[in-house]
């Protein structure tokens, strides 16, 4: 899919940023890529792009971190200046917070990611990938309301420290589905019975809450009074209402973001390479021998040079 669409979708971008220009790529000082983490077969694809345009146009290439991107993408699109963040993707879970020239991770799963857990979820009660999985189920979940409520599954609730669980939860309502009490068509006959509903709201109420008691803890440590949440999952309306609850308790400020910004896009990836160009990082302005992918790289790998080191306090 990405070596099929990233030649058009770069002569399209050009386009759009400079038309009527026969050369536009003089107008380009570098060419950032993921440099990880994530899958290996994208991953690769979008560093071989790049490594070609680098050599074709005779620019440097700038190594992103994914996870860095989403936290900058966020800084920027809300002017948040030094929050908390709550990242939660399908691939992440990571409750970070700046500290002495690096973003720190203060918390974070000890097996799958939250946007993992809520997409294996909904394949196995037959919800639709369109336009997302984790989307559907949150309509489901939407279906509660005073008027009618959804029944309250209880559900393993997994914080280990500063450390979520989401495995276990996982196969336990996986396990739930195949009982005699899962009415699969909707229709209730006991009051023993739950529906698809029922467990999708039960499912989001229990991992939000364990985000939600992690990044207050993180707060407390960090005497922050802003979160930030970044990452494909942080879309959920209720995700953010919950989390906006807890911080508006402690009279601070969420930061939060539509599809637009949360889900990755290729407009973070520039940002936080515009960052590491303009203030020389040595970590991220890399020679050619040096762009082969990390699918395990970590969020505190990278020395973030332009932010001033100010908040060493927190470690």
């Amino acid at each position: 899919h990405h070596q099929a669409h990233v030649v058009p979708l770069i002569r399209a971008a050009l386009n759009e940023a400079y038309p009527n220009e026969s050369n536009p790529e003089r107008h380009l000082s570098a060419i950032a890529f993921t440099l990880g983490p994530g899958m290996g077969g994208p991953l690769k694809s979008c560093a071989m792009a790049a490594r070609s345009l680098s050599l074709l146009w005779k620019i440097p290439l700038i190594a992103v971190n994914h996870c860095i991107a989403h936290v900058e993408m966020g800084r920027v699109a809300t002017s948040a200046s030094d929050p908390v963040v709550l990242y939660v993707s399908g691939g992440n879970t990571q409750v970070i917070a700046y500290s002495d020239g690096r973003y720190r991770i203060f918390g974070e799963t000890i097996d799958i990611a939250v946007g993992n857990c809520l997409d294996r979820f909904a394949r196995v009660v037959g919800l639709s990938n369109d336009p997302s999985p984790g989307y559907n189920i949150e309509l489901e979940a939407r279906r509660h309301s005073r008027e009618t409520p959804l029944k309250f599954v209880e559900l393993p609730y997994v914080v280990k420290g500063m450390d979520v669980s989401f495995s276990g939860l996982l196969t336990f309502i996986e396990d739930l589905t195949r009982r005699k009490d899962f009415a699969k068509d909707g229709r209730k006959r006991s009051e023993t019975q739950f529906t698809t509903a029922d467990l999708c709201y039960s499912l989001q109420e229990t991992i939000f809450a364990m985000l939600i008691e992690i990044t207050e803890r993180t707060m407390a440590h960090c005497g922050q009074n802003s979160v930030l949440i970044v990452g494909g999952v942080g879309c959920n309306k209720r995700l953010q209402g919950m989390m906006a609850d807890m911080v508006c308790d402690r009279g601070g400020t969420l930061c939060a973001m539509d599809h637009r910004y949360c889900i990755d896009n290729g407009a973070m990836i520039a940002q936080a390479g515009m960052f590491g160009l303009q203030f020389g990082s040595e970590d991220m302005l890399v020679k050619m021998e040096d762009t082969e992918c990390r699918q395990r790289f970590r969020t505190d790998q990278v020395e973030v040079v332009w932010r001033p080191k100010t908040r060493g306090q927190h470690l």
